[in-house]
């Protein structure tokens, strides 16, 4: 007898671990899950742009109740995001559906959503193509191979290198991230937010590296997370306080928590968009795009 596809709402307290296990599971280097790594997927959920009022709007599709796909946005309603396990690619079609239902962001009543995938996932580019949609964003997918030599650079004299494990100030990492992207001057007061995100099952403080400055405050952070079933890193977020910038600390931070994952088993480690991660060795191995329609 054929098992039923099951389709239902994600419910976020009981639901994470096993849309986080099915990630890893599902994880390969050729469609990267669209880049909805299970780190990534973490990530959000401890971020405070995350709207998780509305993550019941998530869709899950169980075969015999085991979990084959999700729809889902990473920070708010608006994007989406598509997958499935190798078997059952044929649901795209029916999660496009209930996306553009549940996901889309509402205007004036017109609908727009928007659908990232990665240039590797050719059934899902067709889909979108077939049902309206124009490509409108693309960015570098960038990873650094560790059989790689890392980078040298000098930490300057009255800097430190820490983890979070050594000194935990939140409202330094709080002045650091504020600063480091680019909101001013003058950060706002939302420690909260700062001890959520360690909140997460997977946040390690140990991989995430400080740089301290002279004068005792954060200059610059990098978050490591590793994955133990594919061997990777992902680094998410770094960042530098601009008066501090140009001075390597960005490398040095990076390079601390890529060397700690390698320790542990990790091959590769996943990097940002901006060209200084090409800079420092890491290679573009895809891109990731944005498709959209309104309606």
């Amino acid at each position: 007898m054929k098992k039923k596809i099951n389709n239902r709402r994600y419910r976020m307290l009981i639901d994470f671990t096993a849309v986080h296990s099915f990630l890893a599971d599902i994880y390969t280097p050729t469609t990267l899950n669209s880049y909805l790594l299970p780190q990534f997927f973490e990530y959000a959920h401890t971020h405070p742009a995350f709207n998780h009022k509305i993550t019941h709007r998530f869709g899950l599709w169980e075969d015999g109740g085991k979990l084959v796909g999700i729809a889902c946005y990473e920070m708010d309603i608006g994007e989406s995001f598509l997958v499935t396990d190798r078997d059952h690619t044929y649901l795209l079609p029916e999660m496009l559906e209930y996306a553009e239902k549940e996901l889309s962001a509402v205007d004036n009543g017109r609908h727009a959503l928007s659908v990232w995938v990665t240039d590797r996932e050719k059934d899902k580019i067709e889909l979108l193509e077939q049902s309206g949609y124009t490509r409108v964003h693309t960015e570098p997918v960038r990873i650094f191979p560790y059989d790689r030599p890392f980078i040298d650079a000098r930490l300057p004299d009255g800097y430190s290198i820490i983890s979070l494990e050594d000194e935990n100030d939140y409202r330094k990492i709080n002045n650091c991230l504020w600063k480091g992207f680019n909101h001013g001057d003058n950060p706002d007061d939302d420690i909260d937010c700062r001890i959520h995100m360690q909140s997460g099952p997977n946040f390690r403080k140990d991989l995430t590296t400080v740089i301290k400055a002279p004068d005792g405050e954060y200059a610059c952070f990098a978050g490591m997370w590793f994955d133990e079933k594919s061997k990777y890193a992902y680094l998410e977020p770094l960042a530098t306080v601009p008066e501090h910038r140009r001075k390597g600390l960005a490398t040095i931070a990076l390079n601390e928590g890529m060397k700690k994952t390698k320790a542990l088993g990790a091959t590769y480690c996943f990097g940002g968009v901006h060209d200084f991660y090409t800079a420092v060795g890491f290679e573009t191995i895809c891109h990731r795009e944005m498709w959209k329609k309104e309606w």
